[in-house]
């Protein structure tokens, strides 16, 4: 039965990510059967007037079984050696799959460095924006074939929350092969589906079930956790469902675990420097500089800033870091690294009229939650 109010059911435009397990296989790479059923469950809802996008993983997966491959590789070159077999077979499978229902595909390959740069996250934004518009179903992938280690997303869960703001998405769903987050391991003992989760607090009076892995996927159950607290807390409702209960997950039935947005949505810019920037430096704030930053949500002033590190330019991110070493924010700095060490510690009175502007403007800047420890 379908429940109107359902957050997912109202949004109109949807993110769905599907994992390789529920793709793939190592044994006979793409499987045909759930691909194409996966597919039609997508197409009945886009014919309904709805905008999907999908973010799928598989594409190493897909490209094990044709090069000989028996296992998930260790190494980087042979895992990107497979994806660039693998992202042909999958781009194939889904534009074959979706062109039986009169659907066209868009494939649109990232890698977390065309996130961390502001242009090129402007530029994803543009491009998923106008394949909806021309009715093309935009199929999100990691561009394994040339992610380093050092700027891999590690999982595309995490991928898909930051596609679902990219995209101006009111909806997330993750596909895993448990039915939701239980209050145990669901594999190991008489656990209990949570049908909703309203933030950080109840997850808190969870223990958190992990989903067993088979091998060939790459996330479980805590990375999809982590990616729907990273939705939800923008404004993005978010459920996390078995893959075979994709349609009734879409339709708002009682399936998986919801969580609804708990969060209003924030600028492009501010959720970029929150969940998507990489920061080229830091600021060691002095506690006087943190307690402003937080009661009054001040700008940060030179007269507050006690050190720097890293080099940067003018408009980089940069980690904001209170006395103690733990990070308060992170914010756009104003000023290039080489500029600040003479005028740290100053009041404004004391600088020159050009030098008078604040280190980090309060609306450039995004603070992290107190630790509660």
């Amino acid at each position: 039965m379908n429940t109107p109010l359902d957050p997912i059911a109202a949004a109109r435009r949807v993110v769905v990510k599907i994992g390789s397990s529920s793709l793939t296989s190592i044994a006979g790479g793409i499987d045909a059967g759930r691909l194409t059923e996966f597919v039609a469950s997508l197409a009945a809802h886009r014919e309904a007037g709805r905008e999907i996008v999908v973010v799928s993983s598989g594409a190493i997966a897909a490209g094990l079984a044709p090069l000989g491959i028996t296992r998930r590789p260790r190494d980087l070159a042979t895992a990107q050696a497979a994806a660039t077999v693998g992202q042909l077979l999958l781009v194939q499978a889904y534009a074959a799959a979706f062109a039986a229902h009169g659907a066209t595909v868009g494939q649109v390959l990232l890698t977390a460095d065309d996130l961390h740069r502001r242009s090129h996250y402007r530029n994803a934004s543009r491009t998923i924006a106008k394949l909806l518009a021309l009715g093309v179903v935009p199929v999100v992938n990691e561009n394994d074939t040339v992610a380093t280690e050092e700027i891999r997303f590690g999982d595309n869960d995490r991928l898909a929350a930051l596609v679902a703001h990219v995209a101006e998405a009111s909806g997330l769903v993750l596909l895993s092969d448990v039915d939701g987050l239980h209050d145990g391991d669901p594999h190991r003992s008489q656990a209990v589906r949570v049908p909703v989760v309203n933030g950080a607090a109840d997850l808190r009076a969870l223990a958190i079930g992990s989903s067993r892995g088979d091998g060939v996927g790459r996330g479980g159950m805590s990375s999809k956790v982590e990616a729907a607290m990273i939705a939800s807390s923008s404004g993005v409702s978010v459920r996390i469902a078995r893959a075979e209960d994709v349609r009734a997950a879409l339709d708002g039935d009682d399936v998986g675990t919801l969580f609804p947005a708990t969060g209003r949505r924030p600028t492009a810019r501010l959720f970029w420097l929150r969940y998507a920037s990489r920061p080229r430096g830091s600021l060691v704030l002095d506690a006087g500089a943190v307690r402003a930053l937080r009661t009054r949500r001040a700008s940060l002033l030179a007269a507050g800033v006690t050190g720097v590190g890293g080099d940067f330019l003018a408009d980089d991110p940069v980690e904001l870091l209170g006395p103690d070493g733990m990070t308060v924010g992170r914010g756009l700095v104003a000023y290039d690294a080489r500029e600040l060490p003479a005028i740290l510690g100053k009041s404004t009175s004391e600088l020159s009229p050009e030098l008078r502007r604040e280190v980090v403007h309060r609306d450039e800047m995004v603070l992290h939650e107190p630790s509660s420890d």
